[in-house]
């Protein structure tokens, strides 16, 4: 039997707090990657933002990909507790992650994909640092300006 059946994933840890960062980052890493060897999923490409992780892999069809994403994070919420007992204080109940996940199945096009995620951290940060903000005066459109504009020529 011959099967290439690619997915990409997108999952978030709880309340989409900026936690993977540091030693964290490297811990999740190292866990998801022996979770995933465990199941005999390849990852083809993934990479850990500090609010959400993306990965391209590869599952067997014998599993479906419910299953393999219940297992991926209830294991790694489990051993990321067991790694680092001070994260039982900020999430309660052992849920490290938030409920669901996006997942898009991939045909032909994985190398577009596999860019996009090779790629996304760097076009955030280009995007932040382009963004401007136009502040405005807010006093404008209460007509407040020109209340005051009034009281200084009564003066």
């Amino acid at each position: 039997t011959k099967w290439m059946c690619k997915y990409h994933i997108v999952f978030t840890p709880k309340y989409r707090r900026k936690v993977i960062d540091n030693q964290y980052r490297r811990d999740l890493g190292e866990i998801l990657r022996q979770l995933c060897r465990y199941k005999g999923v390849e990852i083809i490409e993934g990479h850990l933002m500090r609010d959400h992780v993306h990965m391209l892999v590869m599952i067997p069809p014998k599993s479906s990909v419910s299953s393999f994403m219940g297992y991926l994070k209830g294991k790694s919420a489990l051993m990321m507790f067991d790694r680092h007992a001070n994260l039982k204080y900020k999430y309660g109940n052992r849920h490290f992650w938030s409920e669901g996940y996006y997942v898009s199945t991939v045909g032909l096009n994985s190398e577009t994909i596999a860019k996009y995620i090779r790629e996304q951290e760097a076009h955030d940060i280009m995007m932040d640092k382009l963004s401007v903000k136009e502040y405005k005066d807010p006093f404008e459109e209460k007509g407040i300006k020109e209340e005051n504009k009034r009281r200084a020529k009564d003066k």
